[in-house]
């Protein structure tokens, strides 16, 4: 390859995440709802037949699937089969920062409004409930924080031989914080606490 072709190619290429075609991908939605002349935020509660995280507290989303248009379609999409709503009740979708978790994944998360003309019907196989609660509620609470650590452990085999400083490597090790949000019993935290936290930073001060 001569240098015309190669620049050709790499002029020709956009840059995403390095190693991207390995995560899984998922995409979610925040939804605002308008109750008693309030926006509130609507949450869900996992489906306790559910076998991976079940009981616990998230906003609708799910996997992206290769029939998906992009992330954006894959969160209306799957906030309509889980709230039993058209595809139409989602309006006013926004993008919010994606994140790129330390567990293979990517996640796309977007804020949208949910008409309040259609009435929800949620799909017992994935969702047992839904809660809301009033968007100024959650920007007057401060969260809790703690933090999770994690460390690299090398395999069994790991070839210590070939870095320098072999079994006494520098390995950087990070923490990263949870948010735990309470509200009447209820506790959101992880991933949608992460995502929840966002969406109130981006607004900034206290929406009136």
């Amino acid at each position: 390859m001569d240098i015309e072709k190669l620049i050709a190619k790499l002029s020709a290429r956009t840059p995403a995440i390095l190693g991207m075609e390995q995560f899984s991908k998922f995409a979610v939605l925040l939804p605002l709802i308008k109750k008693n002349n309030e926006i509130h935020i609507l949450f869900e509660v996992r489906s306790a037949n559910l076998r991976r995280q079940p009981g616990e507290i998230c906003f609708p989303g799910g996997r992206i699937d290769e029939s998906d248009k992009n992330p954006q379609h894959a969160a209306i999409r799957e906030t309509s089969e889980e709230l039993g709503l058209p595809k139409s009740a989602v309006t006013n979708v926004f993008a919010l920062d994606y994140m790129v978790s330390p567990f293979g994944t990517i996640i796309y998360p977007y804020v949208g409004v949910i008409a309040d003309s259609y009435e929800i019907q949620l799909n017992p196989s994935e969702v047992g409930e839904i809660f809301t609660v009033p968007l100024t509620q959650l920007q007057i609470e401060k969260p809790a924080i703690y933090k999770t650590n994690y460390k690299v452990e090398p395999e069994q085999n790991f070839p210590f031989d070939l870095i320098a400083g072999g079994e006494n490597y520098n390995w950087q090790t990070r923490s990263m914080n949870e948010y735990f949000y309470h509200y009447e019993g209820k506790v959101i935290w992880g991933l949608t606490a992460r995502i929840l936290k966002h969406f109130l930073d981006v607004l900034g001060e206290r929406y009136s």
